[in-house]
């Protein structure tokens, strides 16, 4: 059927059927709205409206709320206040040595009398070490601190320690600490556990092998249990990331080859020229 009889059939006028939209195209407006957005992290649609109309674009402030609304740039991701040693959201920090990168998460349980149980995991992400394992029935933002103090007494402090946003690694004790020992904290963002890969995993990984098999009657037995299978998991249970090895036998392969004694070889000798 043609299009005349098609409109004559259903009523409808052929002008809108061959309407062409005359409205000009939005992507210049798009690009201009977006990289104002990325050098002024802290304006609004309304401030951004404001240098568009300096810049000489004709544009009301409907359009430039909807345009930066279908950018995405109403959800911004803005650095926490008062966290000193809060890292911007980029690119994933990638661990190239063993105790750069740390990851850090709380996980819960219950115990026979129906007691709260909640174990804190502490993990080398390149290594894949199991640093601190604690158990206790409550956990403060001191407490996590004074765990890390004992774990850097061992082994040193990372660099930066991955979390997400509950308290206690967002209070103010525990970023003074932070702060006071150089460790950076790289904060999840809401919602996006993948983030915190790492130690998802790992705790998945507890959560099979230790806690679910395992009904613990006090926190003194839920420690020694878990105390157990850290020292299986980091000593004896291979890894398919690190090629079969062990955690600890991956780090004293590491450690072996960046030793000065290793290193020393590497470097050419330099024959002089007579």
């Amino acid at each position: 059927m043609s299009l005349r009889k098609a409109c004559r059939a259903s009523g409808t006028a052929m002008s809108s059927m061959q309407y062409r939209s005359v409205r000009p195209d939005q992507a210049p407006l798009r690009a201009r709205i977006r990289e104002i957005a990325t050098t002024r992290v802290s304006y609004g649609y309304r401030r951004v409206q404001v240098l568009l109309r300096r810049e000489g674009w004709k544009v009301n402030a409907r359009r430039t709320y909807r345009l930066y609304r279908e950018e995405g740039l109403c959800l911004r991701l803005k650095r926490p206040k008062r966290r000193r040693s809060t890292v911007r959201r980029q690119e994933a920090n990638v661990a190239t040595r063993g105790n750069q990168v740390w990851a850090m998460d709380f996980m819960s349980d219950a115990l026979a009398d129906g007691r709260k149980l909640r174990v804190l995991t502490v993990l080398d992400t390149f290594t894949r070490e199991c640093v601190a394992l604690e158990v206790g029935g409550t956990f403060g933002d001191a407490e996590v601190a004074r765990v890390l103090r004992r774990a850097g007494v061992q082994r040193g402090l990372p660099e930066s320690i991955h979390v997400d946003n509950r308290t206690e690694f967002t209070s103010k004790v525990f970023d003074q600490w932070a702060y006071a020992n150089r460790v950076k904290l790289d904060y999840s963002r809401p919602g996006k556990p993948t983030d915190n890969a790492f130690i998802e995993s790992f705790n998945a990984q507890l959560r099979r092998e230790c806690l679910s098999q395992h009904y613990f009657s006090s926190i003194i037995d839920a420690r020694v249990e878990l105390d157990a299978w850290r020292e299986e998991y980091n000593n004896r249970r291979p890894h398919g990331s690190l090629g079969q090895r062990t955690p600890a036998q991956f780090r004293a392969e590491v450690d072996e080859a960046e030793s000065p004694e290793k290193l020393a070889l590497r470097v050419p000798e330099c024959s002089s020229v007579g």
